[in-house]
């Protein structure tokens, strides 16, 4: 019997080191929590290609490490750019606002490509009942900015996690 292929989620923001790496991060974390890691792969990618090649943002990792937070992979993180055939590839998008939600819509050639990419905090009930859905850019920010992204990543972890459960208890993957 042939191995099944694992589920990929992707997480996207503009430059792949700041908001996209901690949700790989914490997610990659919260699947290995829950089971899932020898069947779930979280990677991450931003949507221009202006840090291509660079490591993850000094501050995600610190603001990961101020929460206790183990390395899964952040000081091996390189930031690459989200590219369109990876609609076909991946399982769960997870675009960090609006603006990344738009753009990777746009790259979508399907409807079952569209339908696999969903905003992360939609995953957050709290952000979801509020219609406050875009995580916060934290680039331009100190700790406080981090941290307030870090909440952001992990209110909606545990949502992520129950929704790729789903998924593969009923073989969508």
């Amino acid at each position: 019997m042939a191995a099944q292929r694992p589920y990929r989620v992707t997480v996207v923001c503009t430059g792949n080191i700041c908001r996209s790496p901690m949700g790989e991060f914490i997610l990659r974390e919260r699947f290995e929590d829950a089971g899932l890691g020898g069947v779930v792969e979280v990677d991450s990618a931003g949507t221009h290609s202006w840090e291509v090649g660079s490591p993850a943002d000094p501050r995600t990792l610190a603001a990961l490490a101020r929460n206790g937070h183990g390395d899964f992979g952040g000081r091996d993180h390189v930031a690459r750019k989200f590219e369109p055939s990876w609609l076909s590839e991946v399982d769960l998008v997870l675009a960090a606002d609006a603006g990344h939600h738009r753009e990777l819509t746009r790259l979508a050639r399907t409807p079952e490509q569209r339908a696999k990419i969903r905003l992360f905090r939609s995953f957050d009930p709290d952000a979801a009942r509020s219609g406050m859905l875009d995580m916060d850019d934290p680039w331009y920010g100190d700790d406080s900015s981090f941290d307030q992204t870090y909440a952001e990543v992990v209110a909606a972890a545990d949502g992520v996690v129950a929704h790729v459960r789903r998924e593969l208890d009923q073989g969508n993957s």
